[in-house]
C-alpha cells in the first residue's frame, strides 16, 4: 500500500531539470495519485527542536518513536523580512542556514518541505497577531508601504532560490502564506482587508516571486472555520495561482472536533475534485495529546475516508513543557502513534 508514495520521490529528483511550470504539474499529479493509497505525515520543525532539545543534530521526536522520519517537514520563514545575514533566525530562533540545509537533507531522503510564513505587521513590524485593519491595503501597489513589502517578498524569493540540490536544481517547496485568513487574529484576517485586497495581496506575492525565479513552489491556500464551499471560495485566489486546497483545524473539544473534522474535509476535497487541484489538511493536532489513543481513535478514522495527500501537525516546543503535537518517548500517546504509523494509509519517510 505505501509503495505509491514512491512516485512522489521521483517526481521531486526531476524537479529541477524541466521547467518549473512542468515540474509543477508532474509533481501535482503524482500527490493526486498518492491520495489513492494513502497520505503522508507531517511534523513542523520536526529535525530542529523537540520536547525538551534544541538545535540538536540527527534528532527527531517523531523518530525516536517510530524508527522513522516523517514525509513531510514544515518550517516557517517569519523574519526573513528582517534577514540580512546568514546567521539570521526565524520567530522559532531556527537560523535560517540550519533550516536550509534540512530541507536539503529531506528531500534527498525522498521527503516533502512545506513553508508558511508569520510574516510581520508591515505597519509596526510587530508580529502577524499584530492585527491592524489597514495594513493589507498598506502592501498593495499606490500603499505607503509597498516598497518595504516587496523587499520583504524578495528576501524570501532569495532564501528558496538558495535551497538547491548538489548540481544546483532548485528544489520544490509548498508555500503556504497568509494562512488561517477567515479568521481574525492575523492582520491578513478576513475582518482586516477586504475580499479584493485580500486576493490583490496573494496575486502580487505569487507574481513577485515569479519575477525572482521561484517558479519552483508550489502554493496551498488554508482557511479555517469553513462554513461550506461558497465560504471556502470566498477570499480563493484563483485556480491560476493555487495548488493545494487545504485548511487548518486543532482539536480544543473533542466532540466538536470528531463532527466538524469530517465536514471540513468534504468541503476541500470537494473543492480540489472540481477545481482538479490536491487537498491537504494543513495544519492539525491536540496540544499536549492527553488522549492516550488519540491517533487511531479519533484522527484516522475520519482522515482515512478523505483523498488528501497529507496532514501536518505542529510543533514541539522545546521551551514550553505542554505545548506538543507529536509524542516524544514516555509520552501518554507514544504506543498509539506507533500503531498509527504502522496503518497501511499512513506515509512516513520510509515509505519514500
Amino acid at each position: 500500500m505505501k509503495t505509491a508514495i514512491l512516485i512522489i520521490s521521483a517526481a521531486l529528483a526531476m524537479a529541477g531539470c524541466c521547467s518549473g511550470d512542468k515540474n509543477k504539474k508532474d509533481l501535482l499529479q503524482k500527490l493526486k495519485a498518492t491520495t489513492e493509497k494513502g497520505f503522508m505525515f507531517g511534523h513542523h520543525d520536526d529535525p530542529v527542536y523537540g520536547h525538551t532539545w534544541y538545535l540538536d543534530s540527527n534528532r527527531s521526536d517523531v523518530k525516536e518513536v517510530t524508527g522513522d522520519m516523517p514525509a513531510l517537514l514544515s518550517f516557517d520563514i517569519g523574519r526573513i523580512e528582517f534577514s540580512t545575514s546568514p546567521k539570521d533566525s526565524n520567530l522559532d530562533k531556527v537560523p535560517f542556514a540550519r533550516m536550509r540545509r534540512e530541507i536539503i537533507h529531506h528531500h534527498e531522503k525522498g521527503g516533502l518541505v512545506t513553508l508558511s510564513w508569520h510574516v510581520a505587521n508591515p505597519i509596526t513590524d510587530g508580529g502577524s497577531w499584530d492585527v491592524g485593519d489597514s495594513s493589507v491595503q498598506t502592501v498593495l501597489p499606490q500603499g505607503s508601504n509597498h516598497k518595504k513589502f516587496i523587499q520583504w517578498i524578495d528576501n524570501v524569493a532569495d532564501f528558496v532560490n538558495s535551497i538547491k540540490t548538489k548540481d544546483g536544481k532548485k528544489i520544490p517547496i509548498i508555500f503556504r502564506p497568509y494562512h488561517e485568513n477567515t479568521g481574525f487574529w492575523f492582520w491578513w484576517g478576513a475582518k482586516h482587508c477586504t475580499v479584493e485586497q485580500y486576493k490583490e495581496l496573494w496575486r502580487m506575492t505569487v507574481n513577485r516571486l515569479k519575477e525572482k525565479g521561484a517558479t519552483q513552489l508550489i502554493y496551498a491556500y488554508s482557511p479555517q472555520e469553513l462554513k461550506d464551499t461558497t465560504h471556502y471560495l470566498e477570499r480563493y485566489p484563483g485556480d491560476d495561482i493555487i495548488d493545494i486546497i487545504g485548511t487548518d483545524l486543532y482539536q480544543f473539544n473533542d466532540s466538536i472536533y470528531q463532527s466538524v473534522l469530517p465536514q471540513q474535509l468534504e468541503i476541500i476535497t470537494t473543492i480540489a475534485k472540481t477545481h482538479n487541484k490536491v487537498a491537504a489538511l494543513t495544519e492539525t493536532g491536540l496540544e499536549g495529546i492527553p488522549d492516550s489513543t488519540w491517533w487511531t481513535e479519533k484522527l484516522l478514522p475520519i482522515v482515512a475516508e478523505y483523498p488528501i495527500a497529507y496532514l501536518l501537525v505542529w510543533r514541539n516546543a522545546c521551551d514550553r513543557p505542554t505545548h506538543y503535537y507529536a509524542p516524544f518517548k514516555g509520552q501518554v500517546s507514544a504506543s498509539n502513534f506507533v500503531q498509527f504509523y504502522n496503518h497501511p494509509r499512513t506515509l512516513f519517510l520510509k515509505n519514500l
